[in-house]
């Protein structure tokens, strides 16, 4: 993806300086790829650019700012909300470092690796990644009626019981797939607010 894009939007308008002469600080990519993947093919990017995975951690990390848990999916008031990756971890630190200092409704936000399913109750968010594929039906069977949003990139992901599938389209741009009725079936309803993007497929669990 092209530097200029994850400029701040005052740079990119001609504004790049601040009143006093002080430069406004520039907008950290993953605050602004949420938006920006919607549209820009993944081939676009470069070496400066965000990969495929920084891009799609960008996701996994909005989606919390779209999703309610009941009081019950936690400790206490201040317990931490976690985000999972359940098998081989594709995002490396970034997801560690994306999520470093960020809070959502007061509570921090954590992040757990689990190397299998028998060990990955205890978060808010989970991806699932590739690795699972074989071990799908097991893991999605675990997590039921458990108030855990299970996000993967694994095809079919929706149609299958999980929540959120970061798929891909023909021209390469990441274009969620959400099961609105599983979220809700889990205790986690999902923002109508994310729903309604134009960008946003709504799929069913098929039998």
């Amino acid at each position: 993806m092209k530097r200029a894009i994850f400029q701040n939007k005052s740079d990119r308008a001609g504004g790049g300086a601040a009143r006093g002469g002080n430069r406004h600080k520039p907008t950290p990519w993953w605050r602004v790829a949420f938006a920006l993947v919607l549209a820009t093919p993944l081939w676009a990017t470069s070496a400066s650019g965000p990969t495929e995975y920084q891009l799609k951690a960008a996701f996994l990390f909005n989606f919390v700012k779209f999703t309610e848990w009941p009081s019950s999916a936690f400790t206490n008031a201040t317990a931490p909300l976690v985000i999972g990756v359940l098998g081989n971890d594709p995002f490396g630190g970034t997801l560690d470092d994306l999520v470093k200092g960020e809070t959502v409704n007061r509570r921090p936000i954590v992040t757990k690796r689990f190397p299998s399913g028998a060990e990955a109750f205890d978060c808010h968010v989970l991806f699932i990644s590739r690795s699972e594929q074989d071990r799908l039906p097991q893991v999605l069977k675990a997590m039921q009626g458990r108030p855990v949003l299970m996000v993967s990139d694994l095809d079919q992901f929706g149609q299958r019981g999980g929540m959120i599938n970061l798929a891909l389209s023909a021209a390469g741009t990441v274009k969620p797939e959400i099961n609105p009725e599983a979220a809700r079936a889990a205790g986690v309803p999902i923002s109508s607010k994310l729903l309604n993007l134009p960008s946003v497929r709504l799929v069913k669990t098929e039998n």
